[in-house]
């Protein structure tokens, strides 16, 4: 690549490379073992309800075998994923069979022929060690760590983690950047990182299928310079629900599209189509109300939720305004649906309702995408095609500019419709 005359070349940072990973042992002593390419330093600790066991580590490049780690754990441990957690942290979520003590945790040197590898020893407890082990008190892990607390050198020290919430989102103006009066629109890829989301017959996991499509939706909406598009992640980072909705509310979004793509287990029969879901506290059926139930439970996925709830304002003003954004979403769901009906297959009963936590901030129009089934053959062909992906992106694009169009008047002097504020007829 060329440099620029005075110009030094970037330098990437050289994340340490996870090869491998490995289960050992039984139903009472059960062993994990990662290969690196040099020593980390880590920290790993215990959680229930559900029971895990997650290692936080420094950025790694994970380069491991396709399917580990879903397709069947060993011993204690029923399955474990992995990835980004954030920019500069990563993580291992173990998810097992029931309450554990962590034994051993080190890292140990190259040696032998073989490379530094990361080892974890998890021992069978009754349920009273177990909590004994968490602390009486239930302290926050990110402060006490139940069950163990490793170190082991790296070059840089160890891993300094922050919470998602004090990132700012992908495309976010810069602080001192002159005011944007264009309507801001959040484009919301779900899941990411260590959050893989649905992945069917070793197919392509769902959390790159939508992070694509996202981007694609984005580049549509940015070539016509109407609006602002923010993105809650445009890489591989997993981004907590509550911090999703933050993003949007922080940036007086206008819109926000979260997209997802479904799957139906195979006992459960078949399913086709594209789904758009509105926020309801009742779901309008019970395939709705499981999925919902699913996607809530990302942040628990992760392992451990790094922001505080929010606190809900209980007024009569805010549940006006809730209604009214309720309204304004709906509306949108509608303009959707006709839209992407030419472009895409919809599923039978394209729009539904439930109560996804991604959709609750209270003065923002949101929808839920899901895409297509990825448990479907012929939508998991259209999911990984690029001219699918173009044109479904143009007709969500569409909607848009449709729902937004009085929004953008507001240039020519007319208020902008938005919740709690009417336009004028």
């Amino acid at each position: 690549m060329a440099v620029a005359p005075g110009q030094l070349p970037v330098q990437m940072p050289a994340y340490p490379i996870a090869s491998d990973a490995r289960l050992a042992g039984d139903s009472r002593q059960t062993r994990f073992v990662l290969d690196l390419d040099k020593p980390v330093q880590f920290r790993a600790f215990v959680l229930s309800d559900p029971f895990r066991v997650v290692v936080d580590l420094p950025q790694v490049s994970f380069h491991l075998p396709t399917g580990i780690g879903t397709g069947g754990g060993r011993g204690l441990v029923k399955a474990f994923r992995y990835g980004l957690v954030m920019p500069g942290g990563s993580r291992i979520v173990f998810d097992l069979t029931g309450p554990v003590r962590i034994a051993n945790a080190s890292v140990l040197d190259s040696a032998n022929g073989q490379p530094p590898r990361l080892v974890l020893e998890l021992e069978e407890v009754d349920q009273a060690s177990f909590a004994r082990s968490l602390g009486a008190d239930g302290q926050d892990p990110q402060t006490s760590t139940p069950g163990v607390t490793v170190t082991a050198t790296i070059p840089s020290g160890p891993p300094t983690i922050q919470p998602p919430s004090a990132m700012l989102p992908a495309n976010a103006a810069p602080p001192n950047a002159a005011p944007d009066s264009r309507p801001v629109v959040v484009i919301d890829p779900g899941h990411g990182g260590v959050d893989n989301g649905t992945q069917s017959g070793g197919e392509v996991p769902e959390k790159e299928v939508v992070l694509a499509f996202g981007l694609a939706l984005r580049d549509r909406l940015e070539r016509t310079g109407k609006y602002r598009v923010v993105m809650t992640r445009s890489d591989d980072t997993f981004i907590p629900l509550d911090d999703r909705v933050r993003i949007a509310r922080n940036q007086s979004a206008s819109l926000f599209v979260s997209i997802h793509a479904d799957a139906l287990p195979r006992k459960e029969g078949e399913a086709q189509g594209a789904t758009i879901y509105t926020l309801s506290d009742k779901a309008s059926d019970a395939e709705a109300e499981h999925l919902a139930d699913a996607e809530n439970r990302a942040d628990a996925i992760a392992g451990i939720n790094l922001t505080d709830e929010p606190t809900d304002v209980a007024d009569i003003l805010i549940d006006l305004v809730r209604r009214e954004t309720r309204t304004f979403s709906n509306r949108f769901a509608r303009l959707l649906m006709t839209d992407m009906r030419p472009a895409t297959p919809l599923h039978k009963r394209p729009l539904k309702s439930a109560g996804f936590r991604v959709l609750k901030a209270p003065d923002v129009p949101s929808v839920l995408v899901e895409l297509g089934y990825t448990s479907n053959k012929a939508d998991m062909e259209h999911l990984v095609s690029e001219a699918w992906r173009g044109r479904t992106a143009e007709a969500m694009a569409r909607a848009i500019d449709s729902f937004l169009a009085k929004r953008i008047a507001t240039a020519a002097g007319e208020r902008p419709e938005k919740p709690g504020v009417r336009a004028k007829p």
